[in-house]
Order: structure tokens, then C-alpha cells, then sequence
């Protein structure tokens, strides 16, 4: 809870004047019982009407000033809430954008999204119940028990004997509130991600008749949160109903203790009123402390699963640049070993040079490593051991901004927003339109514009619903070229277009794009066979590497990747 803490501080200010605003609103209500036992024992015995009057107006006077002064102060409450949540809110979003792929792998999609609202929310209700009832109720739990102290000490002792009870009451429902409820945390977790899985593969799903297994999941992970949330209702169900239960038969013994006190014309009518009433104002101070104890278990177990992002040490610090080296290679791989579980190595020993300009084709099976070349090349994970040099500079010492600059990548399936094609491809960059169109050019995504009416400006639907799967990639690699990249990564990124289109692309890359060192990750033999290097991985080793010539010679594996598809093409070509 100390880094939550930080958020509190800046505020720290208008905090406390809200604080003093709801301490002169709780005296202003702690009064008005004290004059209506003048008006009961002075005014009425003695007939004065304008005792009666001027005791009521002053009784009214602080109600009327008691509820504007809390209005306020909770209005205040809400805003200053509002605010230190939005900060908040906005760091662990920051931060979640720069953790590791490792860290992100550790927390999980659904969690992060559920910590950045679910989690977020809570804090919110926390921030706001501290300073609307968190000062409140015990100023009027305290100065109850004073004034009525003074008013009657023997009455007081009554009151007084039930106040441990209640503690011990709000013990039990913290003790056993909070684990519970940051199981609730983790079980909505599993909601989250099966409600994405489900909204994310819903055609899929359709197609397989797999409806109702999957009804049936979401149901099995909606029953478990709904159980725990009812074991966890249960238990603070109890709070105001037995602290309800304790405090009026602390009421019943004061009224019987009160009767005998005044048929012993030891105390007045008028006290034991006011008694009562205060006794009420405690009753209702008791119930607000509970109520701030159960907001505070939910924003314990937030706080806690916030903190454990906010305190995540930076996985991938840049290290100290060493002096520059003269390098003749663009991009270098000495030697690298990468394991993602930290026992067996998903990639060994991978070795490769490229100079500038130069293009590699990479090529395997599902699981060889492809991937996870680029992820390393991004340095969204870092390397076991080894080095990736780029112009001779390990890319640990090189700034993400400064790496990233470099880099233009298109995955086989990104995402498109929401927005018009041209912020698609300019992705909020300081691109010009010229650049844009010449990239469409070149992605050969031309013919997207022309079906289009507004052509750039056409609004695409969320996640490209409305584009094809070769118009989204071509839209990826556009979003690629428009930065003028020094290193093109296209990861698969072209297995949606048909062999022309793919050819008319790669044509492209080589005539405007010479200066650039591309890295083409591909299934498809046609969309690497004029690389200047080739590298055919089988399960995280470089199987083999060379030009294609080369390797229908060398590579058994390649040349049974180039026949087959060869076959198929010939096949369907007859077809």
C-alpha cells in the first residue's frame, strides 16, 4: 500500500480541507441533540414558545449547514478520487506498455486488463469512502462517546461495553474478507480472458459448432467468481446486521438504564432524548466505519495485485555503450541461445551476418524459431547468451526509441484500429501524405484505395472487419514502409496474397528499398528464393543457410519445402 500512497500525497492539501469541511459538518450534527434536550427539559416545562423557536431555528441552522458543508466536501471527495485514480490508472497503463514480453507472458493479458479496470475501480470507491465516511463517522463515533460521557457517565458505560464486540466483529470480517476477495480478483482474471478468447474466435467457433462447450466454460468460470463472490457477500453481509443487533441492545439496555435514572430523578427526560440520539448518531458512525473496513478489503486486495506491476523491476535496462566499433555488417548474430521457460533452449547457437541492403529469407516448420528471431531482434525478449549487434553495437546499449526508429515490422496478424486508413498506416508518426501513398504503392495495397470511396480516409471497422485478409496485410506493410525503415522485418506477413501479388511486392521491396536490410520469415518457398541468405531453422537450430541454389542441393528439409510446393502449384496449375 506505500506506493499507492504516493498518489495520495500531491493532494495531501485539498485532502485535508475536505477533511475539515466533514469534521464542522459532524460537530454541526453532534449539536443538535444537545438543544433539543434544552427544548425538552427548559422550553416545554416553562412554556416559552420563543425558547421552542429560537432552540428549533438554531437546530435547523446547523442541519441546513450541515448538509451543504457535506455536499461539498463530497463533491471535493469525488473529484480528488477521480483525479488520483486518473494518475494512477495512467502509470500502470505506462507501465504495462514497458514491461518485457517475459513480464507481460508473467502477468497475462486478461489480468493486466482486469488490474487496469476492475482493480483501478476499486481504489477509486476506496479513495472516495475514506474521505466521505473515513473521517466522518469517527469524529461522530468519538465525539458521541465524549458528549455523552459528559451528559452521563453511567449511560455512557452501557454504550461503551458494546463497542468491543463491534471491534471484534470487523476483525473477523477483515481477517477473512480479503483473501477472498483477492481470489475474486484472480478468478475474474479467467473471465476476462475467456470472454476474449471467445470475442476473439468467434467465427471459429461458429464453424465448429463449438457453441455450447463454450457456453458451458464460461458458465463453469462465471459460476466459480459468482461462489466466491456470494462467500464473500456472506461475510460482510454479517457486518451491518450483527453490529446492527449488538448496538440496539446496547439502545434497549440505555432506555432501561435511562428509565430507571429518571424515575430516580438522577437524569431528565430531555438527556435521555438526546442520549438516544446520540446513541443513534454512534449507531450510524459504527455502521460507516464497517462499511469503509469492507471497501477497504477490496482495495487492500487491488492494491496489492497494482502494486505488483507498478513495483516490477525494468526487465531490460539499456546497458553502457561500449566505444564504437567499425563493423561491415549491418546485423549480426553471435552465437545466440534463447529459452523462454529458462530450462530448454527454444533457440541455440544462432549465428548470422548481414550487410547493409542485404535481404534473408528465413523458412522452417511450426516451432522452429522463426518468431522468436524477430522477437529477439526487437529486443521483446533478451538473449540467454550471445549478441545481437546492429552496425557493430550490441542492441542491449542502444535505446528503445532509438532501436525501434530503426526497425519497420509487419506481423501476419496485427492489428487495425478503429480509424481512418491513413492514421492506420501513419500510426500518430510525423509522416507526410506523400509517404503514405508511395508505401500503399509499394505494399501494393493501391487497389484497396480505388474500391474505397473516401480512399485514405475511409474509416475501418474494428479489428479491419470490413477488409480482407490480404487487404490487412497489405495495409501492415504499408504501416512497414511509410517510416523509410533502415531494417524491414516482414514475420509471415505476406501469407494472405496470392503468388502475383507477392511477386509485384517483393519487386517492389527490391527497386525502392535498396538500402534497407530486410528479414522475410515465410512458409512459402516463392517469397524467399531470391534472397541474398536463407535460413532453414528446424527446432530452434539453423538447420542449414545459403542461396536456394544452394540449399536444393544442401538441405534436405528445404528441398522437400521447394518440391512440395512445387508439386501443389503444378497440380493446381492442371486443375
Amino acid at each position: 500500500m506505500k506506493t499507492i500512497g504516493r498518489y495520495v500525497r500531491p493532494y495531501t492539501l485539498i485532502v485535508a480541507v475536505t477533511m475539515l469541511l466533514k469534521l464542522a459538518a459532524a460537530v454541526l450534527d453532534l449539536l443538535i441533540p444537545s438543544f433539543l434536550a434544552r427544548i425538552i427539559d427548559d422550553a416545554v416545562p416553562a412554556g416559552l414558545r420563543s425558547g421552542i423557536f429560537f432552540w428549533g431555528g438554531i437546530m435547523l441552522a446547523c442541519a441546513v449547514l450541515s448538509l451543504f458543508t457535506n455536499m461539498y466536501a463530497n463533491r471535493i471527495a469525488a473529484r480528488t478520487s477521480s483525479q488520483m485514480t486518473r494518475t494512477l490508472r495512467h502509470d500502470l497503463f505506462s507501465k504495462l506498455s514497458y514491461l518485457s514480453a517475459a513480464q507481460l507472458d508473467q502477468i497475462g493479458i486478461p489480468s493486466a486488463v482486469s488490474r487496469l479496470t476492475t482493480d483501478t475501480y476499486n481504489l477509486n470507491q476506496l479513495f472516495n469512502r475514506v474521505q466521505r465516511i473515513g473521517v466522518r463517522a469517527p469524529i461522530l463515533l468519538i465525539g458521541g462517546v465524549t458528549i455523552t460521557l459528559i451528559m452521563d457517565p453511567a449511560l455512557t458505560l452501557v454504550l461503551l461495553a458494546t463497542l468491543p464486540f463491534i471491534g471484534l466483529l470487523v476483525r473477523f470480517v477483515t481477517r477473512r474478507s480479503v483473501p477472498l476477495y483477492t481470489r475474486q480478483q484472480g478468478i475474474l482474471d479467467r473471465l476476462v480472458r475467456t470472454v476474449q478468447e471467445n470475442i476473439t474466435g468467434v467465427r471459429i467457433i461458429r464453424a465448429l459448432s463449438r457453441v455450447p462447450h463454450e457456453r458451458s466454460r464460461f458458465e463453469a468460470v462465471s459460476q466459480d467468481l459468482s461462489g466466491t463472490e456470494e462467500k464473500a457477500g456472506s461475510i460482510m453481509a454479517l457486518t451491518n446486521p450483527a453490529a446492527s443487533f449488538i448496538l440496539n441492545i446496547g439502545l434497549v439496555l440505555v432506555v432501561v438504564t435511562g428509565a430507571y435514572l429518571v424515575n430516580a430523578g438522577r437524569s431528565t427526560t430531555g438527556n435521555i432524548i438526546a442520549f438516544l440520539n446520540y446513541f443513534t448518531i454512534i449507531l450510524n458512525a459504527m455502521l460507516g466505519i464497517t462499511r469503509v473496513f469492507v471497501m477497504y478489503s477490496k482495495g487492500k486486495a487491488s492494491a496489492l495485485r497494482v502494486e505488483e506491476v507498478l513495483l516490477m523491476p525494468e526487465d531490460l535496462p539499456v546497458l553502457q555503450a561500449e566505444a564504437p566499433v567499425s563493423s561491415p555488417w549491418h546485423i549480426q548474430w553471435e552465437d545466440v541461445c534463447f529459452s523462454y521457460n529458462k530450462r530448454q533452449d527454444n533457440l541455440s547457437a544462432v549465428s548470422f551476418a548481414l550487410r547493409h541492403g542485404e535481404t534473408l529469407g528465413v523458412i522452417g516448420a511450426t516451432g522452429s524459431g522463426k518468431s522468436t528471431l524477430i522477437a529477439l531482434l526487437l529486443r521483446l525478449y533478451e538473449a540467454g547468451s550471445g549478441r545481437i549487434l546492429i552496425d557493430g553495437q550490441d542492441i542491449r546499449t542502444i535505446p528503445r526509441k532509438t532501436l525501434y526508429g530503426k526497425i519497420g515490422v509487419a506481423f501476419q496478424n496485427d492489428f487495425i484500429m478503429s480509424d481512418t486508413l491513413r492514421e492506420n498506416i501513419r500510426y500518430f508518426r510525423d509522416i507526410p501524405d506523400e509517404a503514405i501513398r508511395q508505401a500503399v504503392e509499394d505494399a501494393q495495397a493501391g487497389e484497396i484505395l480505388q474500391d474505397k470511396e473516401h480512399g485514405l480516409l475511409h474509416r475501418a471497422a474494428v479489428r479491419g472487419q470490413d477488409l480482407s485478409g490480404g487487404q490487412k496485410q497489405r495495409l501492415l506493410i504499408a504501416r512497414a514502409l511509410a517510416g523509410t525503415p533502415e531494417i524491414l522485418i516482414l514475420d509471415d506477413a505476406s501469407s494472405a496474397l496470392d503468388y502475383q501479388t507477392d511477386a509485384r511486392l517483393r519487386g517492389a521491396l527490391a527497386r525502392n528499398y535498396p538500402q534497407a536490410t530486410k528479414i522475410i520469415i515465410a512458409q512459402r518457398v516463392s517469397a524467399i528464393m531470391r534472397a541474398d541468405h536463407i535460413l532453414v531453422m528446424d527446432e530452434g537450430r539453423i538447420e542449414s543457410a545459403g542461396t536456394h541454389e544452394e540449399l536444393m542441393k544442401t538441405s534436405s528439409i528445404y528441398r522437400e519445402i521447394a518440391d512440395t510446393q512445387m508439386s501443389l502449384l503444378e497440380g493446381a496449375a492442371h486443375v
